[in-house]
């Protein structure tokens, strides 16, 4: 085989959340009570466009979740080399290996700092070096270089919308199949965005963001689009190795915070008594441990702990797989206490209902009580709560890699990124391209995952579906 699979702890994990939630998506089809918000969500023009942008953040995470082994030939014998990557690294081979001597602008051809150059006659020179594989094939950047980029640029234009016009065509196409309508027909009214999902909406957001990519694309086959790094790695390549990070930790927190916070809320709010002074004691208790020393205790006794059995840990990219799982365990354990409270209110609520007495007076028993009453009717603020908080998760890792305890500092992330640009900010002339790409990047997952989260809250909140009714 040319490569061997690698699954590190945090592959598992990721794997185990697609399967619940494809479980949940086969589960949802079959009740009318969760298929209807959800038919909401996607015909909500916000929610679909958000929808989108949170599938392909998703692609390229799970492209990064996937890891192998390349097989590599050494004295006539076929071994299986020590680098784990992914199928990211590897479709991402040319702005992996494409490493330059130091910093580089976005789209530059030259070094960003000066250097003393030796000349053909033997005298030193200080001028800007040029770069080994940033605009290499330009035989006289000073008058290539616009153009090259206008064509390069055009030319992506052109690819992107060819497929974009591609898969429009195949998915009006089907819809049209499906519905029973004259393609042109159904063409007319996406158009005019007469179709009750906004299909006009979705596929400009695709057509946009096609687009981008294949012109990202053409540009990143001769430059470094967004510049490089102090040891000259391409920024583009950080930024895109950090969504998985982002996503990780957005998601894995949940299956850490939620079995505790929904069996705890539920009892506590359903059998009240001591069971709920015990509970709520637990989670006062954890709310008046400051969140930052407890993390930071947690990954101090895991790097000791790392130190000590060094041997355990064939690679970087194991130990740095350890510790992301680690502070997802962490972030779980510190943020489970509110979505407990809430659900401890709702329970207490849902127990004085005539369905749950009527239950009680017959004989019901209380583990069947909380599966076929309480969990199905206090559902909704689960999946809000949890969308809304992903992008605090998301966020909360910048911050905490920015104070050194975070991720581990061979891991990309764009909480590395930023803590890495915060010196190169002090330098003269700016280098400000780190930080402005992990920003950029972190602001369009954030900004989808809220506007997502408000239209989900929208569609299961209850009171508010009563109200628009």
């Amino acid at each position: 085989m040319p490569l061997i699979p690698v699954v590190l702890w945090t592959d598992a994990l990721v794997y185990l959340l697609i399967l619940v939630a494809l479980g949940f998506a086969l589960y949802a089809m079959h009740h009318e009570h969760l298929r209807a918000p959800w038919r909401a969500v996607i015909r909500s023009p916000a929610g679909m466009a958000s929808l989108i942008v949170l599938a392909v953040y998703g692609g390229i995470g799970i492209l990064d979740t996937v890891h192998v082994r390349l097989r590599i030939e050494q004295a006539g014998e076929a071994r299986y080399g020590p680098e784990i990557l992914s199928l990211l690294d590897l479709a991402l081979t040319d702005l992996r290996t494409r490493q330059e001597k130091t910093y580089s602008a976005p789209l530059a051809t030259h070094l960003y700092a000066k250097e003393s150059i030796l000349q053909p006659d033997g005298t030193l020179s200080r001028d800007y070096p040029r770069l080994q594989y940033g605009g290499a094939h330009l035989r006289d950047p000073g008058t290539e270089h616009a153009r090259d980029i206008a064509g390069r640029s055009g030319q992506g234009l052109v690819e992107g919308l060819a497929l974009w016009v591609l898969i429009s065509t195949l998915l009006i196409g089907g819809l049209a199949y499906r519905q029973r309508q004259p393609f042109d027909q159904l063409f007319g009214q996406i158009l005019r965005g007469q179709t009750e999902i906004p299909w006009r909406l979705a596929l400009f957001t695709l057509g946009l963001i096609l687009i981008l990519a294949s012109i990202t694309a053409e540009l990143a086959a001769a430059y470094h689009v967004l510049g490089t790094d102090k040891v000259g790695e391409d920024v583009l390549y950080q930024a895109l190795k950090g969504i998985r990070t982002g996503l990780v930790i957005g998601t894995l927190t949940t299956l850490v915070m939620l079995p505790a916070a929904l069996l705890l809320g539920v009892m506590a709010g359903y059998f009240g008594g001591w069971v709920d002074d015990l509970i709520q004691y637990l989670y006062t208790t954890l709310n008046s441990i400051p969140g930052v020393l407890l993390i930071a205790a947690a990954i101090l006794m895991l790097q000791v702990y790392m130190n000590a059995h060094a041997d355990d840990f064939k690679s970087l990219v194991e130990r740095a797989d350890l510790r992301l799982l680690w502070l997802c365990v962490i972030l779980g354990v510190t943020s489970w206490t509110g979505l407990c409270r809430l659900l401890r209110g709702e329970a207490l609520k849902l127990r004085e209902s005539d369905y749950v007495l009527a239950a009680r007076a017959l004989g019901v028993g209380h583990f069947a009580i909380i599966v076929r009453h309480l969990l199905p009717n206090v559902f909704h603020i689960v999946l809000i709560n949890l969308v809304l908080d992903f992008s605090g998760l998301v966020l909360a890792e910048a911050v905490l890699s920015y104070i050194n305890i975070g991720v581990d500092p061979t891991m990309y992330s764009w909480g590395n990124m930023i803590n890495s640009a915060r010196l190169e900010l002090a330098r003269d002339p700016v280098v400000w391209w780190s930080l402005a790409a992990a920003f950029g990047f972190m602001f369009v997952l954030i900004l989808a995952a809220n506007l997502f989260a408000d239209v989900v809250r929208d569609a299961f909140d209850p009171r508010l579906r009563i109200l628009r009714a």
